[in-house]
């Protein structure tokens, strides 16, 4: 059976999570504490973070990006990247604007400084950073809801893998109850179609003990 290293609020890791689901490949999840930094885990991947898929032949891919590519060069019978040229550039560009400006403006602002720095024994958060962070995501739920707009998916005529990089992002800020989704209504409705596939379901299992989800984070009809 394939692995999945993980950690379970690592948008990162979700975005691969939801994307073997949506292909339909049965995968195992490890979590990795990564700020552990175990000498066996960085012989996977020496960046030491996560995720790191291990297929079933041994093959160590790490890192979500290359992940996600590999995936779609080595099972196709589900494309998550587009039909035209055009779709698969628009699909990578919002994949590299979800992964890295989204997640350096909100996700690693509110994430990282209110539950993952802890968990990591890293002091205590930062509240301008908090602050800056509520600001990025309704910068960026503005954005996402124009592209829901103007768009059947994100990327255009198909859902691809920008939809599930945005919405592994937006799952893990939900989970804290940190999306005030009266932002954009148009967001709002793109998500609860992303998060009504069965692709999504172990995403909205997922659990953290001491943290308490939203009522409405595993309602598909929030």
């Amino acid at each position: 059976m394939r692995t999945l290293y993980h950690l379970p609020l690592s948008p990162f890791s979700r975005k691969v999570r939801l994307v073997l689901a949506e292909k339909r490949l049965p995968f195992d999840l490890r979590a990795e504490k990564v700020w552990e930094r175990r000498a066996e885990y960085l012989e996977l991947n020496p960046a030491g973070t996560v995720p790191t898929l291990v297929e079933d032949n041994g093959l160590v891919i790490p890192d979500s990006s290359v992940i996600c590519e590999y995936l779609e060069e080595a099972y196709p019978d589900t494309p998550l990247l587009g039909r035209t040229l055009a779709e698969r550039v628009e699909a990578r560009r919002l994949v590299a604007w979800f992964d890295g400006k989204f997640a350096a403006e909100a996700t690693r602002n509110l994430l990282y400084e209110k539950v993952l720095k802890r968990m990591a024994g890293r002091g205590n958060p930062d509240a301008s950073a908090i602050r800056a962070g509520y600001l990025g995501l309704r910068y960026h739920l503005e954005y996402l809801g124009w592209l829901a707009e103007t768009r059947k998916w994100l990327a255009g005529s198909m859902m691809t893998v920008a939809d599930f990089t945005a919405a592994a992002h937006l799952s893990c800020l939900d989970f804290i109850g940190d999306v005030d989704w009266s932002v954009s209504q148009s967001a709002k409705d793109w998500y609860a179609r992303m998060k009504s596939r069965p692709s999504f379901r172990g995403v909205l299992a997922d659990r953290l003990a001491g943290m308490t989800t939203p009522a409405h984070y595993a309602d598909l009809d929030f």
